[in-house]
């Protein structure tokens, strides 16, 4: 038996969960630290970029769940790190009102917390998704979860933001401990009994970690895959801290416009999502390969337009650029899910987890690494450039990674069946 469509939509709850948490340490906590506290900017960001640094350790959260045989238990117990981190993180917040060197000790451990929540509960509960949902689902799939995921974030933002005022650490700590229980326990709800409902999966032989990572490197799709998965992140996320200053800068755009700008972009992405959920599984329309390629090249494309229209300046029509960015990314993200989901069964057997957890420490690596690289190269180029020549030549460089991607994706999903290379001796 595989996932029914009821199963699925319970495994979203629990991506809905994740975000849910994440956005709370992302952008409340965030605000906090530099509004009500007066610190810089840069301390908040390098928190978030440790508890991205820090799934890198997904490769070993999926290795567990294979070698595990029980991948609810992951989900559950990361979720649980997960919120213990958040709820320490906010505690930290009241801490460093006191002690500066006491709260950011306290911040430090809790974001590291939170990554390694995040990557044993979003990587086991990914595989789990891999391993048990049927071929013709997982566009589907896939849609679900991250469309649930994007709730999770925009109802917790929104709710949270609402009950916040008027500010207090008392007020803060109740609404933490709020959604955290909430979500750990809609966690253990969603995950009951649900991998009795599927075909058991085979015991692998133990094995250290190295060795089976070894063996998962061996392949190459696998490799191939990886580098997909961290060209087109890196590309994904790249305009991510530079979009909003070229509105201003360039377009003359308030502050106010400049921010709803990533609601646009996000409502694109939304459609974009929604419409290879219903094409791929409702309609049969179109492989999962070709969405990638669509959905990069798409990007491309939208990324060279927003970069010509600099040259345009204020009055240029960038929100409509902007929404199509958001359309194109979603649909090549929510392609690229399916996939991965299809990749990670292909190979050496019961290798799930660890496949699935060596492209989200990719992605995660991504995410990071492609908001500070875009910020730098715009920096760089400022200083000898006119700023909508400055820009322009990132977002171009941006649409030639998705070139890059949108080719790797041609190449690894060419075949329609495994050709993985082995390691001697099997």
């Amino acid at each position: 038996m595989t996932l029914s469509w009821l199963s699925i939509i319970r495994l979203g709850l629990v991506q809905m969960c994740l975000g849910a948490i994440v956005v709370l340490t992302t952008s409340t906590l965030n605000r906090l630290m530099v509004v009500e506290l007066a610190l810089p900017a840069v301390l908040p960001g390098l928190l978030v970029a440790l508890h991205y640094g820090i799934q890198i350790t997904r490769p070993n959260w999926g290795f567990l769940s294979d070698t595990g045989g029980r991948r609810t238990l992951w989900i559950v117990g990361g979720m649980g790190a997960l919120g213990l981190g958040a709820v320490l993180a906010s505690y930290a917040i009241i801490v460093l009102a006191e002690s500066f060197a006491a709260g950011m000790a306290l911040s430090i451990f809790a974001y590291a917390l939170i990554g390694l929540g995040v990557g044993a509960s979003g990587t086991s509960l990914l595989a789990l998704l891999a391993t048990a949902t049927a071929p013709n689902r997982r566009a589907a799939a896939a849609t679900i979860t991250w469309l649930m995921m994007i709730a999770g974030i925009a109802v917790t933002a929104g709710v949270v933001g609402a009950m916040l005022d008027p500010y207090s650490p008392e007020l803060l700590m109740r609404i933490v401990w709020t959604v955290v229980l909430a979500a750990v326990g809609l966690t253990v709800l969603a995950t009951a009994g649900i991998e009795t409902n599927v075909v058991a999966r085979a015991e692998p032989d133990p094995m250290p970690f190295l060795q089976g990572m070894a063996e998962i490197w061996a392949e190459r799709e696998a490799r191939n895959f990886t580098l997909f998965v961290f060209l087109s992140m890196t590309a994904y996320f790249m305009q991510e801290l530079i979009l909003e200053p070229y509105a201003g800068l360039v377009f003359a755009f308030t502050p106010g416009q400049s921010t709803s700008l990533s609601g646009v972009q996000n409502g694109g992405v939304f459609v974009g999502m929604v419409l290879v959920g219903i094409m791929a599984t409702g309609l049969g329309k179109g492989s999962l390969k070709s969405w990638v390629i669509a959905g990069c090249l798409g990007s491309a494309l939208m990324l060279c337009g927003i970069a010509m229209l600099g040259q345009m300046g204020p009055g240029a029509p960038l929100v409509a650029a902007v929404m199509g960015l958001g359309f194109f990314n979603g649909v090549f993200a929510v392609a690229a899910i399916g996939s991965m989901m299809g990749l990670a069964g292909q190979g050496r057997e019961q290798r799930e987890g660890t496949r699935m957890g060596l492209w989200g420490a990719a992605q995660a690596i991504a995410a990071g690494f492609g908001g500070l690289t875009g910020a730098f190269f715009v920096d760089m180029a400022r200083r000898t450039l006119p700023d909508a020549d400055a820009f322009a030549a990132v977002f171009i460089f941006e649409a030639g990674l998705f070139l890059a991607a949108a080719y790797l994706a041609m190449r690894v999903m060419e075949r329609g069946r495994p050709n993985a290379t082995l390691v001697p001796g099997e």
